[in-house]
Parts: C-alpha cells; sequence; structure tokens
C-alpha cells in the first residue's frame, strides 16, 4: 500500500530553500515511530538534503540518474513494490503530486503556522476521498517550534 507522511504548514506547504521550515523534535519521533522497520520512497532533492540514509528503513530514491550511494526505483518499480508490502512516501512535492492516485493513507502533521516564502507544497487532498480516522493536538515541546496535530487518513 502507498502511504504519505508528511507535516505540513496551514497552506499545505512542506519546505522552503531545501529544507523543513521548522524545527519540530516532537513530529521527528512521530515520523520515526510509523517508518521504522519500513520502506521510504523520496525523490532525489528530498535525498539530498538528509544527512545519511535514516537507519532502520530502507531508503529508496526516485532518480533519472543512477546512483551508487542509495537504491533507485522507477515509479512502475515503486507501484509493484507496494503490492507486496506498505511503501511509506516522505517527499518532496513532485513526490506526492506523482503518488497522489495511488495513495490510500496519509499520516499528516499539521503545524499550527503559516510560513512566508514557502516554496515546496503537498497536493491538495480535498474532495480526494480521505476521511479522518484519528486526530490528536499535541503541544510544542521543549524542542519544538510550534504546536501541531497528528492526523491519520485513509480512503
Amino acid at each position: 500500500m502507498i502511504i504519505f507522511i508528511y507535516a505540513c504548514d496551514q497552506n499545505g506547504a512542506i519546505g522552503k530553500d531545501g529544507d523543513l521550515p521548522w524545527r519540530q523534535s516532537t513530529d521527528l519521533q512521530h515520523f520515526k515511530r510509523i517508518t521504522l522497520g519500513g520502506t521510504i520512497v523520496m525523490g532525489r532533492k528530498t535525498w539530498e538534503s538528509l544527512p545519511n540514509k535514516l537507519p532502520g528503513r530502507r531508503n529508496v530514491v526516485m532518480s533519472r540518474n543512477e546512483r551508487s550511494d542509495v537504491e533507485i526505483l522507477s515509479y512502475e518499480e515503486v507501484i509493484t513494490l507496494s503490492k507486496e508490502q506498505d511503501v511509506f512516501i516522505i517527499g518532496g512535492g513532485e513526490i506526492y503530486n506523482l503518488f497522489i492516485d495511488d495513495a490510500k493513507e496519509i499520516h499528516r502533521t499539521l503545524i499550527e503556522t503559516k510560513i512566508k516564502n514557502a516554496d515546496t507544497f503537498v497536493p491538495d487532498i480535498d474532495n480526494l476521498g480521505f476521511h479522518m480516522i484519528s486526530e490528536r493536538h499535541v503541544p510544542a515541546g521543549d524542542k519544538d517550534e510550534f504546536d501541531m496535530v497528528f492526523q491519520h487518513l485513509i480512503r
């Protein structure tokens, strides 16, 4: 199954200048808890924004160019893999757009802010048949900039 996981601001922004536009330790822990032991799929830009492979997960990058530092799969190969196991799409914006029709589940963290001059957004999921199965408000912790809401949606 194709599963999206992302944090966005109140306008759907997920990135600014090639990076996350906030520091949310609680959300990163949430992300790790959900994806640990699974396969994560990302675009080249997301891969290059990471310091290293994310440990405890199969790291897959979608790229037109061969790489020796990470596994590369095509869209078709990711879809085939998703029929055998859960595949977490972790960004960026182009990759979310590519898989939006295939996604069956979303783990979304709404960061309670609006980022100025954001340059990367998730697709609008309104009217795509997703419905909320859980939602939990989480106040900002010591290592968080903003309050957040963890949401789990399915279709």
